[in-house]
């Protein structure tokens, strides 16, 4: 049973990650001015972040002792996530704010090349059905 639950987990994560990616931010911006999706998508970081740290670190502990590597991965989504709430997040605000634009290119960047790899990871695993 705890296998369904994990899978599940996993594919929430990656499906949550998915539509937060490619849906919802894609649509704020085709729905909205400028002026007003940008800060609605600041206020809703946050929370997509805390999504995924808590549901990585859900899929994590659902591994168990007979998924090590998949438990890996999941830990590995949470940790960097935490830098990406934490520190880039903030970075990449306050870039936007002092209208750094060559310093909010490269931390955007970042941030979307590891949510890229957050959702490549999670689909790893949902395909491995590690």
């Amino acid at each position: 049973m705890i296998d369904i639950f994990f899978m599940l987990t996993v594919a929430l994560l990656f499906g949550g990650m998915t539509l937060y990616s490619f849906g919802f931010a894609a649509f704020l911006f085709s729905a909205l001015p400028a002026n007003a999706a940008g800060p609605l998508l600041r206020k809703a970081f946050p929370h997509f972040y805390a999504f995924v740290i808590v549901t990585s670190l859900l899929a994590a502990g659902l591994a168990g002792p007979e998924r090590v590597q998949s438990a890996s991965l999941m830990l590995l989504i949470a940790l960097t996530t935490v830098f990406t709430r934490q520190l880039l997040m903030p970075a990449i605000n306050r870039a936007t704010d002092t209208q750094a634009k060559t310093l909010f290119k490269v931390l955007h960047t970042v941030s979307v090349l590891l949510t890229l790899a957050h959702i490549g990871i999670s689909g790893f695993v949902l395909v491995q059905g590690l």
